[in-house]
């Protein structure tokens, strides 16, 4: 070997060893950067002869080249914040965004999940790159087209009342009320009262109050009461009848039978004739009950028991959870739920065929294969933790350790530049 080919060698490895010290201040310098995966100089040695020639002087090596960089992919450490539209992905995938990025339109790929809802009510990260997913209708049906995920801006319509169950135990100790019940009068002329709140076909909300009336042993009739001023054709301050009833109780204080009277009401400028049924309970004769999972009589003191109904008003999305398959809840100001869509994930039979494209993207390549889509946490895609960002998976000791190796390769090349530099000057003196 020349001493001119040992100067070509140690110039192979200052470069080799110069371009590997890019490498590692890259990952240094993305050690806060959300979703990055580091990425490693691979070297190669370069032959001086070609490999057929067997002789051993002329498969001397003529020095080392970074052949490429290789993407590790391991997992980064997670971080919790305290918004639900950051997210991460725990085991294998990729987000999926699409959008403008540097004036190229298509669709990405990233671990980034630095979420956020824009203006127009869309999940969008930093780079306002939309992320994609299935969009739910609006009876919980996901759709099968993948396209931009909407979070904000729903409505969950009015509901109307049409079921109250309700259940108190009255006190069987309680005596014969000898006053009717009278509807103008209601306080007096009654031994308990419920309020229940219930909703109009357009969202209002109205209390009722619900009276229990001792009229014989054994024997209650109740009576809901609205005021006038929210009746169609009411007079304001004036308690009004709106649905009645009876209840009937054993010996030992189980619900026999219940009765619902005149339950038909009109609330102003609602639909008319809205019809609410009330449940006391699953009686004996009247539902083949026990006639003790709702009203009972004991002699204890009177005191409500349960109390639901199924009506709401008009609301809008309040709030968003995320679970981890990618399914989205939106919380509504009504207190009602509804799932908005799903977050897809996306993976690759070759993900070091991927090509990085900066901002924390990569884009699919043919050496990547075509991307497999679908739902999170199935087809051996990861989950989705939301409330979560994926740090950087580079280990600082690693790198310092990897900056250490390559200042010393290049020092050594270095070194042999210079001896080479000498003997190269020396032979040139021989002749003088």
């Amino acid at each position: 070997m020349s001493i001119l080919k040992s100067l070509t060698i140690g110039v192979s490895g200052l470069r080799a060893n110069s371009e590997a010290l890019g490498v590692a201040g890259d990952n240094i310098a993305n050690v806060n950067t959300v979703g990055f995966k580091r990425s490693r100089a691979v070297f190669e040695d370069v032959l001086g002869r070609s490999v057929a020639s067997y002789a051993p002087i002329r498969q001397a090596g003529a020095g080392t080249r970074m052949s490429g960089v290789e993407q590790m992919w391991s997992q980064g450490a997670m971080v919790t914040t305290d918004s639900p539209t950051d997210l991460a992905i725990s085991g294998d995938g990729f987000f999926v965004v699409a959008g403008n990025m540097q004036g190229a339109e298509g669709r990405y790929y990233t671990r980034a999940g630095q979420f956020h809802v824009d203006k127009d009510g869309r999940l969008v990260n930093v780079d306002n790159l939309r992320l994609q997913g299935y969009t739910a209708t609006a009876d919980g049906t996901m759709g099968a087209t993948i396209g931009d995920l909407v979070v904000s801006g729903g409505t969950v319509p009015a509901n109307p009342t049409t079921q109250v169950n309700i259940a108190a135990n009255l006190d069987a100790t309680t005596p014969i009320n000898p006053n009717t019940f009278d509807p103008l009068d209601p306080s007096r002329t009654s031994d308990f009262t419920q309020n229940v709140t219930v909703y109009d076909s357009l969202g209002s909300a109205h209390e009722l109050t619900v009276y229990y009336h001792k009229s014989a042993d054994n024997t209650w009739d109740w009576h809901a009461m609205a005021d006038g001023g929210e009746l169609a054709g009411g007079t304001p301050g004036t308690p009004t009848e709106v649905a009645s009833g009876d209840l009937a109780f054993t010996t030992d204080g189980k619900l026999d039978s219940d009765t619902v009277t005149n339950n038909t009401i009109d609330f102003a400028g609602a639909t008319p004739g809205q019809v609410i049924g009330f449940d006391f309970g699953t009686s004996i004769t009247g539902d083949n009950g026990t006639g003790l999972d709702g009203t009972t009589q004991y002699a204890s003191k009177s005191v409500p028991v349960e109390l639901r109904q199924n009506g709401y008003a008009a609301g809008n999305v309040a709030g968003i959870s995320i679970a981890d398959d990618g399914r989205i809840t939106g919380v509504f100001s009504n207190g009602q739920e509804r799932v908005l869509g799903q977050v897809v994930t996306a993976d690759f039979a070759n993900i070091n065929g991927l090509e990085r494209t900066g901002n924390g993207l990569w884009i699919e390549s043919q050496n990547s294969g075509q991307p497999l889509i679908g739902g999170a946490n199935a087809g051996g895609r990861g989950s989705i933790v939301s409330g979560s960002l994926e740090q950087a998976n580079v280990d600082l000791g690693s790198e310092f350790v990897n900056l250490i190796a390559y200042q010393r390769g290049f020092q050594a090349n270095s070194r042999v530049i210079t001896t080479a530099d000498e003997m190269y000057g020396e032979l040139v003196n021989l002749k003088r």
